[in-house]
């Protein structure tokens, strides 16, 4: 039996534990072509809450009724006759919230875990590294002394964002909440500054972090802190906006940026980004970052949770903040 975790309804404002269904059911026969995966970790990422939102998006909504989406990765267990995949591999992949996943081998590549751990191929070198590798380098365009603002910087993206950009010479600031997070991105990561945007007036702390302004802004977060963020562009700034968690969970309409005319003052841009725009170069981004951190320069940090049946809870640590780094889900010791 496969235990799955299956969406059966879609939630207004923070999910509740109604808003999934815990249900085992039988594993079907695989099909020619098709490989069986044991699920070891799956990945929670911000981008889940809005995949169960129905309405016009980047991605297909999860439909009700239908296995909860998540990144994953596994161990393949049974295979009927793949061109490319046998028993024993390790996949990354798409299978979703369940034990196991049966798949024709769409967006599955072969991990190897003498190199990495598991959950850091759903991590640093999976979709959340590859958000932050492309975002700052390809949308960010970052130059070598230019000032680089980073929110959500204790995150899965923000976290890397910020140490690539210090990797590539610029000075960084990342905006988290707490001084826990504050300490671990300038004490661990080397950031250069931090703002407590749940303890400090973030305007205040954005004058004396970013005296000169902000050449790059990566958003995770938008709401009040992009607001603020727009209210400092230097010349020719640039925008990542990846994220928005601070608006995921709304009941009412997303608040956008009311100085958004500091585009127009300081001739900056802003321009959205999303990962699978990327995914042909994937590999040549894994094996950078996979020289950084053997290098020492890049640091990666998993938070990981037991325990299919406690989804719920820990997906909502994504939303509260309990959490540093990139958040997962083991499923299976196996």
């Amino acid at each position: 039996m496969n235990k799955q975790l299956i969406l059966k309804k879609r939630p207004v404002g923070l999910p509740d534990a109604d808003t999934w269904e815990l249900q085992s059911n039988e594993i079907p026969e695989l099909k020619e072509g098709e490989v069986l995966i044991e699920q070891h970790f799956i990945s929670l990422d911000p981008a889940m809450r809005g995949w169960i939102n129905e309405g016009k998006s980047y991605i297909e909504p999860v439909q009700v009724n239908d296995v909860m989406r998540a990144g994953a990765v596994g161990k393949v267990v049974k295979v009927n006759n793949h061109p490319k995949f046998k028993v024993g591999d390790f996949l990354s992949n798409y299978g979703g919230v369940q034990q196991y996943a049966v798949s024709n081998g769409t967006n599955c590549h072969i991990v190897d875990p003498n190199l990495a751990p598991l959950p850091m191929y759903i991590g640093t070198l999976g979709m959340p590294g590859m958000t932050a590798y492309f975002g700052i380098l390809e949308v960010g365009k970052i130059k070598e002394g230019e000032t680089v603002l980073v929110s959500g910087a204790a995150g899965a993206v923000g976290s890397i964002v910020g140490q690539i950009a210090k990797i590539k010479g610029c000075r960084v600031i990342g905006i988290a909440g707490g001084e826990k997070k504050c300490k671990y991105i300038t004490e661990e990561l080397g950031f250069d500054g931090a703002i407590d945007y749940r303890n400090e007036e973030i305007n205040t702390a954005l004058k004396r972090e970013c005296p000169k302004g902000i050449d790059v802004y990566f958003d995770n977060v938008g709401g009040d802190i992009l607001d603020a963020a727009l209210g400092r562009l230097r010349m020719h700034a640039r925008i990542v906006v990846c994220g928005a968690i601070s608006q995921y969970n709304n009941k009412i309409a997303v608040k956008g940026p009311s100085n958004y005319l500091s585009l127009l003052v300081n001739r900056a841009t802003m321009q959205g980004m999303v990962v699978f725009d990327y995914a042909e170069n994937y590999g040549k981004a894994a094996a950078q970052m996979g020289k950084w951190i053997a290098e020492g320069k890049l640091k990666s940090k998993e938070d990981v949770y037991e325990g299919i049946e406690n989804f719920h809870d820990t997906f909502l640590r994504l939303f509260s903040g309990d959490k540093m780094g990139k958040l997962v889900l083991k499923i299976s010791e196996n």
